[in-house]
């Protein structure tokens, strides 16, 4: 104890402005952190935490450990800490998640080591301290993946992403570098969101040939023209209208001849331009859809499918959930009303949603792009739900506030939203696949097919339609469409 409160003590007068932390965990992350911040400026580790029991009373660079982490709020109050570093970057979710409860508990700010992966790959050293984030808590375990099987299909070979500046086709495109193709094309209907992808990539990837090309996914001049030019082997299709109170008033139309069309013209687009698979991202929403935007992405999965028909082309649709900080989603909303004081508004307190990370979800997408024979509905295995309000609290605490100093105000649920989403992995409606956290969806009893050219028809001769004409089409393309009966204006409220 002399030796561990001597050394506190020698650097306290090094660098007496330095802040004093705690560290949790004791490994190799740990032992790496205190050597990095030995001489730091800032932080002065005061002690160390850890829940293998044979630890307790060791020191690391002459910090000791001074016991199992259910005694951080004690050990903090005595010592006069503020803040705790994590430095378990190689542990299970639900320990880093115990991690930061009880650093909540105690009233301690928190901060993390980087990524295991990221050390790993000496991205950045041990030291590059960032604060918790919402994926550190809803994150899973890593995704495994058929490494050598994906380079086997992309390596050498151009890859086309329609959507590819919003950010799951952004993903997509920094995952894709990875297996090396010859050519990445990117695909977007937005100036602004085109160059920041393509101003990315030459930064980070200057090796890999990357050809930006403004486009409109539903126009068959433009989409023909480009796979022409292109030929690529792998096509992904992320350009959708995804927002669903924005599809379900006067966009109801805009929202259906969208997502259908683009799927239909990029469908018959890769069929004749000879590409080896096309992957369609769809959503959970798509499952006995309740809204617009969900029976038009249904209404994609189903021309998909009939793309497959006789084609040599693979066609593959991939089903996910929600994923943290997508364009348009609550993470990004809630994190600018914590910066404005508040409230975080909320629709309803038992709303609940499935989520993902980006990468996560765009890794499983490669993956099933990988197995796919053609015609499959892939869903991805998307957990445990999460209680939006509670997703609200731990952003608010993350932010370094009290829930009472911002406030969350719920305002009710919005046109076609529903409160409880159904798992997308449900046993009873698909089949197991050799990933983990890959299924197949099963066809279900009373499907009917699709009467394609019927929607192409009135898509071509609607003359932008209401939205209650919209739905009513809905209604008879889809039997399991079912929206609330409460009609909506075409301003989008409701009437």
């Amino acid at each position: 104890y002399r030796a561990w409160k001597e050394g506190t003590l020698l650097g306290m007068m090094r660098h007496p402005r330095a802040q004093p932390v705690l560290v949790l965990g004791a490994g190799d992350a740990a032992a790496r952190l205190l050597r990095e911040l030995a001489q730091s400026r800032q932080w002065r580790v005061v002690g160390i935490l850890d829940d293998e029991a044979g630890r307790v009373g060791n020191a690391i660079q002459g910090v000791k450990i001074l016991g199992g982490l259910e005694q951080l709020g004690a050990v903090a109050l005595g010592l006069g800490v503020h803040r705790a570093i994590i430095a378990m970057p190689d542990a299970s979710h639900r320990r880093r998640k115990l991690a930061v409860d009880l650093c909540t508990a105690a009233g301690l700010k928190v901060m993390t080591v980087p990524s295991y992966d990221d050390l790993v790959s000496g991205k950045v050293s041990v030291s590059a301290l960032r604060n918790v984030e919402l994926d550190d808590l809803l994150g899973r375990d890593p995704v495994q993946l058929d490494d050598r099987g994906l380079r086997s299909l992309i390596e050498g070979h151009c890859v086309l992403v329609t959507g590819a500046g919003g950010s799951i086709g952004a993903e997509l495109c920094r995952q894709i570098v990875r297996y090396a193709p010859s050519r990445l094309v990117l695909v977007d209907l937005s100036e602004f969101a085109l160059y920041s992808i393509e101003q990315e990539f030459s930064d980070r990837y200057p090796r890999v040939v990357v050809s930006p090309q403004i486009g409109d996914a539903k126009s068959e001049a433009r989409m023909r023209d480009l796979f022409a030019r292109y030929r690529p082997r792998l096509v992904f299709h992320a350009a959708a209208y995804k927002h669903v109170p924005l599809m379900e008033g006067g966009n109801a139309f805009q929202a259906v001849a969208n997502n259908v069309l683009s799927t239909v013209v990029t469908t018959r687009a890769a069929r004749d331009a000879g590409a080896a698979k096309y992957v369609l991202v769809s959503t959970d929403k798509a499952v006995n859809p309740t809204n617009v935007m969900g029976a038009s992405k249904r209404l994609a999965e189903l021309a998909c499918q009939a793309a497959a028909a006789g084609s040599a082309t693979q066609f593959v649709t991939v089903r996910f959930g929600n994923v943290l900080g997508s364009t348009g989603s609550v993470i990004p909303r809630f994190r600018e009303q914590i910066a404005h004081g508040g409230p975080v508004t909320v629709t309803h307190p038992d709303i609940q949603r499935y989520f993902m990370s980006i990468p996560e979800a765009t890794q499983l997408v490669l993956q099933a792009a990988m197995m796919g024979r053609g015609g499959e509905i892939y869903v991805l295995d998307m957990g445990e739900p999460v209680r939006i309000a509670d997703l609200a609290r731990q952003m608010i605490m993350l932010s370094g506030y009290a829930e009472e100093e911002i406030g969350i105000k719920y305002i009710g649920l919005r046109p076609g939203e529903k409160l409880y989403e159904e798992p997308l992995a449900d046993a009873e409606r698909t089949l197991p696949t050799p990933h983990p956290k890959l299924r197949v969806a099963q066809a279900q009893p009373g499907e009917i097919p699709l009467p394609l050219e019927d929607v192409l028809r009135w898509i071509a001769e609607a003359r932008d339609p209401g939205p209650e004409a919209v739905r009513e089409r809905l209604r008879a393309w889809l039997p399991e469409y079912a929206p609330p009966d409460t009609p909506v204006t075409r301003s989008g409220s409701s009437a």
